[in-house]
């Protein structure tokens, strides 16, 4: 055989290998097994239509010791603590995934809905005393000094608040946010309920605004270092703003997210944090997007309303979308991220699929603004595509379902291969429904040593991942890796919806 038939050969092999590997993508099965997840974090009374039955009523008095009603909410990771901050951050992008891709979402779109009330009903409750806002239940260094069920939580059910004499801008912001995204979300299925968020919202960001600092300052030493603001809360005001704008189109809110970009830059061009005697630097940055910081998230939001105008080319918003996305495509010249061998997007700190969901939904949103607009990304000599953006997402939901060095899945359920042994009590410990005695604090720690895969799939959770070198060992005590998050499935909610309505583009 020639060498050019020989060649011609090995790529139709290959280009058929890479066919059927998109093709064994099931994005459909993965979303609904992605908001399925949520189910599996959630606190308080459960619904009959609760679907993951092994998991059962759990923290029923949370808030009753201080006469107010914080039962519901979500627990955020693998732990039994109620933390706002990233739980808020979940729901707003779940009811930003709606907005955006509701329409792809077919069937599971109630579900969808589902999970974002189960968030607001709580965030009611968590704003409804004037003056405070709760902003976490739970004592966190005793709940992380126990391996037990939700359902059998006996460490201490703290409630945590901010206020105009202890503030928390940050969260609050968030929340109104959260709020204001999901009142959209619920627009067109439950007027009322959404005219109910709205207004919340706007009470709750006015609070936010009025009472400004950070609950690191006020309540450092209980949410560092688990959900410490490293970046300031000058983004949380901007995003909380610049939901309200999209959902009120008030020019109040619009010039609020004008006037105070250059502050939001400004203040956080040197930022150092001194908590319990550990020193954090950060500094503004378009490239981040994640439960703490939301800079890149505001720009590409904003772009939505700024690309079709004449003068889109001289918005300091679209300006840093844009460098964004050459800081995240592999071959722009100012790309500020690492690749896996495998294509594994990374960025510096843990639970790294985080960042692999929560840019691949901003590549996917901003494509769709760009390709509305008839804008392309310029990366120096590159010329990026709103195509482009869609490949680049594309390859990481690929990648975290399967087709990667390891030919693993990173969510739990889904394909022939996941992960067993994730860092999740709840998941790892045995259900109610097998096990009906108590399991005290200490009692779960022989679940948790087992080398025996967890006897509840957790069906949906994204797990943190593997490392850069694509290696991953399923290990509970490997939190880092093994530990899956709301935050991390959030955006990957949207980004599966998309994928389902176009599997090959």
């Amino acid at each position: 055989m020639g060498f050019f038939k020989t060649l011609a050969l090995l790529l139709v092999v290959v280009s058929v290998v890479e066919v059927a590997s998109s093709a064994s993508i099931n994005y459909g099965d993965a979303l609904s097994k992605s908001i399925l997840f949520f189910e599996g974090q959630r606190s308080g009374k459960l619904p009959s239509s609760q679907r993951m039955t092994w998991r059962k009523d759990s923290a029923l008095t949370d808030g009753f010791d201080i006469g107010v009603d914080l039962v519901g909410g979500y627990y955020d990771a693998g732990d039994n603590v109620k933390f706002n901050f990233p739980m808020a951050f979940s729901t707003t992008m779940l009811a930003w995934s709606v907005i955006e891709f509701g329409k792809s979402m077919g069937p599971d779109l109630p579900h969808a809905l589902d999970a974002i009330r189960w968030g607001t009903d709580y965030f009611l409750k968590a704003t409804s005393v004037p003056g405070f806002v709760f902003v976490q239940v739970g004592d966190p260094y005793g709940d992380h000094m126990c391996w037990e069920r939700p359902e059998d939580m006996d460490t201490p059910r703290t409630p945590f608040a901010v206020s105009k004499q202890f503030p928390g801008s940050e969260v609050s912001a968030e929340m109104a946010a959260a709020l204001a995204a999901s009142s959209m979300a619920f627009r067109s299925t439950d007027r009322g309920y959404s005219a109910r968020l709205l207004k919340r919202a706007r009470m709750v960001f006015d609070f936010a605004d009025k009472n400004r600092g950070s609950y690191n300052d006020t309540l450092g030493h209980w949410v560092c270092p688990f959900y410490c603001d490293f970046s300031g809360y000058q983004d949380e005001l901007l995003w909380g703003a610049a939901w309200l704008f999209k959902a009120t189109n008030e020019p109040y809110y619009w010039n609020y997210v004008m006037t105070n970009r250059q502050t939001l830059k400004s203040s956080t061009i040197v930022k150092h944090i001194d908590i319990d005697g550990v020193k954090y630097s950060n500094a503004y940055s378009f490239a981040e997007f994640g439960w703490d910081t939301k800079t890149a998230g505001i720009n590409v939001l904003i772009s939505k309303f700024l690309l079709p105008s004449a003068s889109a080319s001289s918005s300091p918003f679209i300006a840093d979308a844009d460098n964004f996305i050459c800081s995240v495509l592999p071959e722009s010249p100012t790309k500020s991220v690492s690749y896996s061998p495998g294509g594994l997007l990374f960025k510096p700190g843990g639970s790294n699929l985080q960042h692999a969901t929560a840019l691949s939904f901003l590549l996917v949103a901003y494509s769709r603004y760009l390709n509305q607009a008839k804008r392309v990304v310029h990366c120096g000599n590159i010329v990026a595509s709103p195509s482009r953006l869609i490949a680049v997402a594309r390859s990481q939901v690929d990648y975290i379902l399967g087709n990667n060095p390891m030919k693993m899945s990173y969510m739990v359920g889904y394909g022939a291969k996941f992960p067993q042994k994730i860092h999740h009590r709840g998941s790892s410990l045995p259900s109610i429904d097998n096990q009906k005695g108590h399991i005290d604090c200490h009692g779960g720690t022989t679940y948790f040593l087992s080398n025996n895969p967890n006897p509840n799939v957790l069906t949906g959770a994204i797990v943190g991942g593997p490392d850069i070198s694509d290696s991953y060992s399923d290990s509970r005590s490997d939190f880092v890796h093994s530990e899956p998050a709301t935050y991390i499935n959030a955006p990957f909610v949207g980004v599966l919806a998309y994928f389902r309505s176009h599997p090959s583009k």
